[in-house]
């Protein structure tokens, strides 16, 4: 959709809804922005990561469902520190012109009182506010949730692996009964030492990382319905012929997870042993999330690296302050730049937690063990 040069529109909470030009008396010099985003990531406190988790989610949740302020999806979303919501912009007509525009409203925030600091951004430069764009891809979650609940009976599945056997070619049943099978066999035999959340997880991960199809392939060649890697699949012996078994891929990420799990577990106590059960379950099961996207050892540095590891000590001594989930994503807001951590690893987490909700708004799985 182009956009008409005039079409200068701009929402802010508060329903202000005409563009926050910066309002300032002719003496007065627009605000300096700072040299980096990461200056304004490093001197922001840690208290502020106080309920940024449902507000990333909040955020996400729009992308994904194309609903809120992505209801129109050419267009930008900003927040701040805290993952609030500032205000949107529509889109321009080109990438360049969309970034000075956004240039121009982080400047405009600060002015307004909206902001506290802005540094600008470009095509391949971080800028804040944080910039979040309303047209990227992502999955359909209705299509996702129906595909691995077997809605349609293409989607029922049945087969053999390893030493494991489910359902029958004359009788197949759901992928979530599949996935349930597989970590249920695994933890009688005692092959995993997973929280009793990691399922939950699991099946948002499918539908996040393929919406459920078994032959999902990405560009860097990672296969199936977890989105398995060469490399993974060669840990876990899995032959090119298997590649896309659905049984084999789940039983993959379940041995990968809890490889993790094993790695991470030690230095997880040490910082948060003392946190309640149910509060440490949840934590340990988002940072195993993040450690399938982005890796157990950068996970661990956050834990235990002496620079790294400073928001999770502030957070394990003030956790009752804090919600499992802003724990999690305020051990990485902190470490913005550092270690490669971004904001996409973050969007990771919460995209899983919308399926994991979607999941479990459902009449099958409402109100089950499996989402408690």
């Amino acid at each position: 959709m182009n956009k008409s040069p005039g079409r200068r529109s701009l929402a802010v909470v508060f329903m202000v809804t005409s563009i926050i030009a910066p309002f300032l008396g002719a003496s007065e010099q627009p605000p300096e922005p700072k040299d980096s985003w990461t200056s304004i990531v490093r001197s922001s406190p840690y208290w502020v990561s106080q309920g940024v988790y449902q507000n990333i989610t909040t955020i996400r949740r729009w992308v994904l469902k194309e609903s809120g302020y992505c209801s129109d999806t050419d267009r930008h979303i900003l927040f701040d520190m805290r993952g609030q919501f500032l205000g949107y912009i529509d889109d321009e007509n080109s990438r360049e012109a969309t970034q000075e525009r956004l240039n121009d409203t982080r400047r405009s925030l600060v002015a307004s009182g909206r902001a506290d600091n802005w540094a600008s951004g470009g095509p391949d430069k971080t800028g804040y506010p944080f910039a979040l764009a309303c047209n990227q891809p992502h999955v359909n979650l209705g299509e996702a949730v129906a595909r691995y609940l077997g809605t349609l009976p293409t989607e029922l599945i049945w087969g053999t692996w390893d030493d494991l056997s489910f359902a029958a070619q004359d009788k197949p049943e759901p992928l979530h009964d599949a996935l349930m099978y597989v970590y249920d066999a695994r933890q009688q035999q005692q092959r995993n030492d997973l929280p009793a959340t990691l399922p939950k997880y699991l099946a948002g991960q499918v539908l996040i990382e393929s919406s459920g199809q078994q032959r999902a392939h990405s560009s860097a060649n990672a296969k199936g319905i977890l989105q398995l890697s060469p490399s993974a699949l060669s840990d876990c012996q899995i032959k090119p012929a298997n590649h896309w078994h659905r049984l084999a891929q789940i039983d993959c990420a379940l041995r990968l997870t809890n490889q993790n799990a094993r790695n991470l577990s030690e230095p997880f106590e040490q910082r948060f042993g003392h946190l309640p059960e149910s509060k440490r379950d949840q934590l340990f099961s988002l940072l195993l999330v993040q450690a399938y996207h982005g890796g157990a050892g950068r996970v661990k540095a956050l834990l235990e690296d002496d620079t790294l590891s400073r928001p999770a000590a502030y957070f394990a001594s003030k956790h009752e302050n804090f919600s499992a989930g802003d724990i999690a994503f305020g051990m990485i807001f902190h470490n913005l730049g550092r270690d490669r951590f971004g904001l996409a690893s973050l969007y990771y987490v919460a995209d899983v937690q919308l399926a994991t909700e979607a999941l479990c708004k459902t009449a099958r799985l409402a109100n089950t063990p499996f989402c408690e």
